[in-house]
């Protein structure tokens, strides 16, 4: 038994290696479908490890009070626009009111530079309260402190930053105590974040600076985007998310038949988007594997066809000699396995050096698994395009193909 396997294989691969540019030209199609079926799926589990890092600061028990929703919805730009803006006031009323509230912090941001000495760095700093914290699991201080409330209602011009600015600007240095500049304005560092990474390979979230909410209005702009983070003390957040709704219409002051002139954005609407696009990301690279596996099946079967035509004269010889149906048939199978599991492997090798450029950009693994389910995926291409091209072979009358010339 094992005598006859390494027999065709052995032969297999001889054939194989005699018809170089004929196998070659015949495992494409093989090749670019493992290809696109391993690269879809280390991007795709690069993009789950990115989201779920991402998330990390949208946990599913924070709900956001905004004017927008994050994705627009369906409704006109200009109405969206118009409705009033978000006030601070609205968090403490809801903390109050509702029974599922458990932190509030309302934030304020914008763009600007930190500057200190001749060094400058672009970022986002946002105002907020001392709850903060308690809302964004993802932000954590990695030295220092974060500022008081006597500090946020006195206006101190204190500022924490991102791991990404204290690296900018201070180098091998400790900010913790020191001064940078705001627009025209000096704060005192006196805390700097643990490192957090891109959002979604988008923006790095290590390029931010905190200040106090009251610092903030002072300063900058007592007007402005606001939103609230509310932290839920419920795994229900469909019916927490349902009463805060309620409450915040009656501080809206809007009519039983007005619609809602706010947005409750939650983690799951990010979710939904994200399943969307890795849905279609998928649907993309399924749709090409199995064009590219489909042609590469019917030019392995077409090739094996030819082989059968050419080595007619063999098969004679072989059978005058006492072989039988079953080990024709098993060489020939032998020989389609053989092409696609090659071209499998040449397929998974171009992946695996794509993907540690990919790697190079967010963090990508190609699976083990998956890798594994590609050459699984080739042989049996292999099996299905060499069946009947073997089937062919097996069935050949000796005498007529010793008369094949």
């Amino acid at each position: 038994m094992f005598g006859l396997i390494w027999e065709n294989f052995r032969i297999s691969l001889s054939s194989i290696f005699a018809n170089k540019s004929r196998s070659i030209l015949s495992v494409l199609g093989i090749v670019i479908g493992v290809l696109s079926v391993t690269l879809m799926g280390t991007m795709i589990s690069g993009l789950d490890a990115t989201f779920e890092k991402s998330m990390a600061s949208f946990r599913s028990n924070v709900l956001f009070i905004s004017r927008m929703d994050w994705f627009g919805g369906d409704f006109d730009w200009w109405e969206l626009r118009n409705r009033p803006r978000i006030k601070q006031e609205y968090g403490e009323k809801l903390r109050i009111r509702s029974q599922f509230v458990e932190a509030v912090a309302p934030t304020s941001d914008r763009g600007g530079s930190i500057i200190r000495k001749d060094k400058q760095i672009d970022t986002r700093f946002f105002g907020t309260t001392p709850e903060y914290l308690a809302t964004n699991d993802a932000t954590e201080i990695a030295s220092g402190r974060f500022f008081t409330e006597g500090e946020n209602r006195s206006g101190t011009r204190v500022v924490i930053i991102g791991a990404g600015i204290a690296e900018a600007l201070f180098e091998d240095e400790n900010p913790l105590g020191q001064h940078v500049k705001i627009g025209n304005h000096k704060f005192r560092v006196i805390g700097v974040t643990g490192k957090m990474g891109t959002f979604m390979g988008l923006f790095s979230l290590d390029n931010q600076a905190i200040i106090p909410l009251g610092t903030f209005q002072r300063l900058f702009a007592r007007r402005g985007w606001m939103s609230i983070r509310v932290k839920l003390n419920t795994s229900n957040v469909d019916e927490a998310k349902e009463e805060i709704r309620g409450h915040m219409r009656v501080i809206r002051g809007l009519k039983p038949t007005e619609e809602d002139n706010f947005a409750l954005p939650h983690s799951s609407t990010f979710e939904s988007q994200y399943q969307a696009i890795k849905l279609a990301i998928g649907g993309t690279g399924i749709f090409i594997t199995a064009l590219s596996l489909i042609v590469g099946g019917i030019g392995i079967m077409n090739i094996m066809f030819v082989s059968v035509k050419e080595r007619t004269r063999e098969i004679g010889v072989r059978k005058a000699l006492g072989a039988t149906q079953r080990t024709i048939l098993s060489q020939f199978l032998m020989e389609a396995i053989m092409i696609c599991f090659l071209g499998g492997l040449l397929g998974l090798g171009i992946a695996f050096g794509f993907s540690k450029v990919i790697n190079q950009f967010f963090p990508s693994v190609m699976p083990y698994g998956l890798a594994m389910g590609a050459i699984f995926l080739s042989i049996i291409i292999g099996i299905v395009s060499g069946l009947i091209p073997s089937s062919r072979a097996a069935r050949l009358d000796p005498i007529e193909a010793l008369r094949y010339e």
